[in-house]
C-alpha cells in the first residue's frame, strides 16, 4: 500500500464513515446527479472509484431505479456497507483494481484530491480504460498543483486541475459541463468542490 491507501484503509478511514453518513448528503447529491446525468445519454452503468458507503451511488439509483452499480473500494468497513446496499463492489485499491469491462459512466468523488500525485498517472488510467462514454470528476480544483494540510495530516490532500491533465494525456476526451458546489449554498450546500464531466468522443 501507499501512503495514502494504507492511511485510508486504518482508522482514519472508519472515522470518516462516521462523519459522512449518507442520509446528510442525499439532498444535495440529488440535485448534483440531477444536472451531471441530464447532460448524459443512454447511461446504464456507473462505476465508482473510491465509493465509501455509497452515498453518491445511492442518490443515483434514485434517480434512475434501473441503472446498474458498482464501486471500488479499500475500507473494509465501507465495503462492507456497500455489499448490503446490494451493490457489486469490489474490495481493493483503485491502482490494484483491473476492469473487466467497460461502465457507460466512471464516477470519482473527493477521492483524486487524496491520492499521491506520483500515482495519479495509473488512477488517470484506470478511469479511462474503464470508461465505455462519460467520467465525471468532482474534486478541489487548483490551475496549479498544491499539497493541503488535512485534519492536521500532511501528504494526504492535494488539489490540481484533475480533468485538465486528462484531457491532455487522452485527446479523445471533450469537455461537456463543469460547475461549482458551494458549502454556503442556502438549499443544497456541498464541500466546495469543482465538477467536470468528460466524453470520449472517437
Amino acid at each position: 500500500m501507499t501512503e495514502q491507501e494504507a492511511f485510508w484503509a486504518g482508522d482514519f478511514g472508519h472515522a470518516y464513515i462516521q462523519r459522512n453518513q449518507a442520509a446528510l448528503y442525499l439532498p444535495a447529491n440529488l440535485a448534483f446527479f440531477s444536472r451531471v446525468l441530464s447532460k448524459t445519454h443512454a447511461v446504464n452503468d456507473v462505476l465508482e472509484l473510491g465509493a465509501n458507503i455509497g452515498a453518491n451511488l445511492m442518490a443515483i439509483k434514485q434517480l434512475r431505479p434501473d441503472i446498474q452499480l458498482s464501486a471500488v473500494e479499500i475500507n473494509q468497513q465501507a465495503y462492507t456497507q456497500l455489499m448490503q446496499l446490494q451493490i457489486d463492489a469490489r474490495h481493493q485499491s483503485i491502482l490494484s483494481f483491473k476492469p473487466e469491462k467497460k461502465w457507460d459512466l466512471v464516477l470519482i468523488k473527493g477521492v483524486l484530491i487524496h491520492i499521491s500525485p506520483d500515482n495519479l498517472a495509473e488512477v488517470y488510467d484506470v478511469m479511462y480504460q474503464s470508461s465505455e462514454r462519460y467520467i465525471c470528476i468532482a474534486e478541489y480544483y487548483s490551475p496549479t498543483p498544491v499539497e493541503v494540510p488535512y485534519r492536521g495530516h500532511r501528504n494526504k490532500l492535494f488539489k490540481r486541475d484533475f480533468a485538465g491533465e486528462m484531457m491532455d494525456k487522452y485527446p479523445d476526451l471533450r469537455l461537456v459541463d463543469y460547475g461549482f458546489y458551494y458549502h454556503r449554498d442556502p438549499v443544497f450546500p456541498m464541500d466546495d468542490m469543482n465538477w467536470f464531466l468528460l466524453e470520449k468522443r472517437d
